[in-house]
């Protein structure tokens, strides 16, 4: 796959290796030297478009100035057929290189050739990764926090398939525990009381206020009026779970479809249980002395492996934890499922309990490396209109939740703005969201694309088509704006390795938006319709490029490349 940026470091380290060899052979360098320098891009691009540091850390073993050592190097260099124009020596001791027209024109040829994998690389060798993200409750709708951990974990999830890595998106579904107990219990009120007034059964303290328990609760009473009334409410509430969450989990399944986030597998909690994993699992924490007893409870000696507290696993009652779910599920991702990495998308609230858990993980005796357990942990979402905060409170019932999101904003601004960096906290505003202007970073990004394909269709009406590479002299994009814009068009490949790298796939955002940026300077220093013949060609298969780019970056984020607005 092509990678230009790799290929200029490459080859500006191999020359710097011809010309200390050069060097060697004349007497003018000692012998044996390792050149242990990096080949960098400068921030300040009066200092070249790459530079090395191989003189300076040759110096002390040469026991020379690290100017002397640069300026013997590049003596030997011979710059002919290679991506660089010229060479010279900077600062104290710095080797700079200028890049030439062939690396331009190959940074062209190269997106050509690839098509559809430009950008992809084999950084991951198959290492088989799951990502697991959203994971909501299935007790009520998606709120504004599932749309953040979505949009993040399904653009990671693409960065990390386009850097060669075998990956899995996984939906975790908590249909087991108390949050499902509740639930249940919240729809038998809602339905008791439909049965018998509002005012005679009172509602749980802290039950699910939400419409959907009513319009569940309604359902059911116009199904089976009031068969359930004198039923006893252990087998209540187990027919209204029954009737409710495979309900909610298909309603979850519809909006991200929409959303244009699908899961490789949805994964029940409550298999844990039925399978005797959870069991299993806390029988083997016994076992390796890592429990205690407490006020009839099982507890882990969480600090004894570093943590700041020890962790409940079985309460007095009988039920396991979370905690001890989370163990069995995380056991079975790695010595079940064979994943090599695991990467868990959880909100800011769980910053502590990742850093407990990755203590848990470090005992001998959990079938887990915790150097491959990583946790992605997003702040929160601030909605605003017209400068006014919108309030998203869940448990009341008077949420703006994923669904009434994607009525009011468009799928593609949402997986956009919500693509944030995310130890970030995120401020989305709804307004800027819908505006059709360049302070709306998607559409200033879309407009760029729908832009060059309408040139393209314009031209094609007079005659003109894009050509391909070789048919194309490309050496004639030299001006500064063209060059700007086919370095940015060179970096995609290594924004994604960094996206996988760093687990942050926001950096697809800032390359994308600053292609665009670098598009329209061009596009408006650089006239192409009514250009002589050679000039036109040249600068239509570079805006042909730049579609191609746009739109493939959009896509790993998840959005759209309209052809018109």
């Amino acid at each position: 796959m092509t990678n230009m940026i790799e290929s200029a470091k490459k080859q500006a380290q191999e020359l710097i290796e011809e010309g200390y060899r050069a060097a060697v052979s004349r007497g003018a360098l000692p012998d044996g030297v390792e050149l242990k320098g990096n080949v960098e891009i400068p921030k300040d691009e009066a200092n070249g478009d790459y530079a090395s540091n191989s003189a300076m850390t040759a110096a002390k073993t040469m026991r020379m100035a690290p100017r002397t050592i640069a300026t013997e190097i590049i003596s030997g260099i011979d710059l002919n057929g290679t991506y660089f124009s010229s060479v010279e020596v900077a600062g104290a001791g710095f080797i700079n290189f200028r890049l030439g027209q062939k690396w331009y024109g190959d940074v062209i040829s190269g997106i050509e050739t690839d098509g559809e994998d430009y950008g992809k690389s084999n950084v991951g060798k198959g290492e088989k990764v799951m990502v697991e993200f959203v994971s909501a409750n299935p007790t009520g709708p998606m709120h504004i926090g599932n749309a953040r951990g979505g949009v993040l974990g399904d653009t990671l999830a693409s960065v990390l398939q386009m850097a060669g890595y075998n990956v899995s998106r996984e939906f975790y579904v908590n249909d087991a525990g108390n949050q499902v107990d509740l639930f249940g219990r919240s729809i038998e009120a809602r339905y008791l009381q439909i049965c018998l007034g509002e005012e005679n059964v009172p509602f749980p303290d802290n039950g699910y206020h939400g419409d959907d328990i009513k319009a569940l609760a309604r359902e059911i009473y116009e199904r089976d009026g009031d068969k359930y009334l004198n039923v006893d409410e252990t087998q209540r509430r187990e027919a209204f779970i029954s009737y409710g969450l495979p309900k909610n989990i298909e309603a979850m399944k519809r909006d991200l479809e929409r959303y244009r986030i699908h899961f490789d597998t949805w994964f029940l909690e409550s298999s844990l249980h039925e399978s005797g994993a959870v069991r299993d699992t806390v029988e083997l924490l016994k076992k390796n002395g890592l429990t205690y007893e407490k006020d009839g409870a099982v507890w882990l000696k969480n600090t004894e492996l570093g943590a700041d507290k020890d962790e409940v696993l079985q309460r007095s009652n009988g039920f396991y934890t979370y905690y001890a779910v989370d163990i069995a599920y995380h056991i079975n991702k790695f010595a079940v499922r064979g994943f090599d990495r695991v990467i868990d998308v959880w909100g800011a609230d769980h910053h502590g309990h990742a850093i407990r858990f990755k203590a848990t993980c470090s005992a001998p005796c959990i079938p887990i490396d915790q150097n491959k357990l990583d946790f992605l942990i997003m702040q929160m979402v601030r909605l605003t209109r017209n400068g006014e905060t919108i309030k998203v409170s869940k448990r009341t019932g008077k949420a703006l939740g994923l669904s009434d999101l994607l009525d009011e904003i468009s799928v593609d601004a949402c997986r956009f703005f919500f693509n944030a960096k995310p130890e970030t906290h995120l401020e989305f505003d709804l307004g800027l969201a819908v505006r059709q202007d360049s302070e709306n970073p998607v559409y200033y990004v879309q407009y760029a694309h729908a832009r060059i394909c309408s040139l393209i269709a314009n031209l094609e009406e007079e005659g003109w088509t894009v050509k391909n590479a070789d048919e194309v002299d490309l050496s004639l994009l030299n001006h500064e704006s063209e060059r700007d814009l086919i370095k940015q068009l060179s970096m995609l490949p290594e924004e994604i390795k960094l996206a996988a790298r760093d687990y942050d796939p926001s950096r697809i955002n800032r390359y994308v938006t600053e292609l665009a940026a670098r598009f329209h300077k061009f596009y408006s220093s650089c006239r192409i319709k009514g250009e002589e013949e050679n000039i036109l060609n040249a600068r239509l298969k570079l805006a042909d490029a730049t579609r191609q780019v746009i739109r493939r970056a959009l896509t790993i984020v998840g959005v759209t490349a309209p052809e018109k607005m």
